[in-house]
């Protein structure tokens, strides 16, 4: 569910009032009944509540909506746009709760709602955020963070630095790593054999020849020729400037950026309401909304859920994939 004083809990009631949700999966919400409830009152009151102990007790039906009560709230805890550390102590128990139960093997994937990551520090968890806390909780080094629409994927080497960071901080194994997890999971989660990829530059025109910066003529192509050694289909550096149009257009099935804004920005100007955060190179599925808690606007009945649906689609795609590739 997220931050119980964020959207989480409108988008989720929003999604689940969608028949087409309960046409594709059985979604099981963890999370706080009566922060939901309260959702369920504001937004879609033909919807009700079935509080469940686990999976197999889900009805798993139009108009119910399954929750496992994870956290009982006070009401200083999950009002609209006012996060708290107790909220934040639940939404990180979701978090765990929903990886344990993959593990053994109750659930298929899990679905992430925005979290604060602030709150998610003064609760007493220091990760940077859902990404990562879930990464060390299935013992993952290697992992990519990539943001998918129906006409573009990015993937990013470097996440959340300051820019001035950047060239320092890309490396060779960094840029490779990228690259191939991000061929193996186009493959066996999207179901695209032999995917195109293509690789942004760092620097203007793809460095010109050395005259606006060297990274790509030391890091990212001996990266690239590496990859393309082991069998993959990847061009570049390419300039960004052009390589976004050329992807959105067809002639890739991913993009492997170099860091955050350039891969996100033409990411949301085609895809702001319905991009998908997938986290890729886990041994679980996890998908997530892509934007944040939104606190201006919680509990006004304004939340898109378009993000949250995608999500939930983009996960149930990729349990299917994953189980044909088995």
């Amino acid at each position: 569910m997220g931050d119980p004083a964020g959207i989480g809990p409108e988008i989720i009631v929003k999604a689940l009032a969608d028949p087409q949700i309960h046409g594709s999966c059985r979604p099981v919400v963890l999370g706080d009944p009566e922060s939901l409830g309260s959702a369920i009152l504001r937004i879609s009151q033909e919807l009700s509540l079935n509080i469940i102990s686990g999976p197999s007790e889900a009805r798993s039906s139009r108009g119910t909506v399954d929750l496992m009560a994870l956290s009982h709230l006070s009401s200083d805890g999950i009002i609209p746009g006012r996060p708290a550390v107790e909220g934040g102590k639940a939404m990180v128990e979701y978090v765990v709760r929903a990886v344990e139960m993959i593990q053994k093997g109750s659930l298929d994937a899990m679905v992430t709602c925005p979290i604060n990551k602030a709150l998610m520090h003064q609760a007493g968890y220091r990760y940077e955020g859902h990404t990562q806390l879930i990464a060390f909780l299935t013992g993952t080094d290697n992992y990519v963070m990539m943001l998918a629409g129906d006409r573009l994927r990015v993937s990013l080497v470097t996440i959340h630095c300051p820019l001035r960071d950047v060239p320092g901080i890309l490396e060779e194994g960094m840029v490779y790593k990228t690259i191939v997890i991000t061929a193996k999971a186009i493959c066996e989660d999207f179901g695209l054999e032999n995917p195109r990829l293509a690789v942004a530059a760092l620097n203007p025109h793809a460095g010109e020849s050395g005259l606006f910066g060297s990274e790509e003529k030391e890091i990212i192509a001996p990266a690239i020729k590496r990859a393309c050694n082991d069998g993959h289909q990847v061009v570049g550096p390419l300039p960004p400037d052009t390589l976004f149009y050329k992807a959105a257009s067809g002639q890739f099935d991913a993009v492997v950026a170099m860091y955050h804004d350039q891969g996100l920005i033409p990411l949301k100007l085609i895809h702001f309401s319905d991009a998908v955060n997938v986290t890729l190179g886990l041994p679980i599925i996890r998908t997530s909304v892509d934007h944040g808690t939104a606190y201006d606007i919680a509990g006004t009945g304004q939340a898109d859920a378009s993000s949250l649906k995608a999500a939930i689609k983009m996960a149930t795609v990729m349990v299917k994939n994953r189980r044909q590739d088995g």
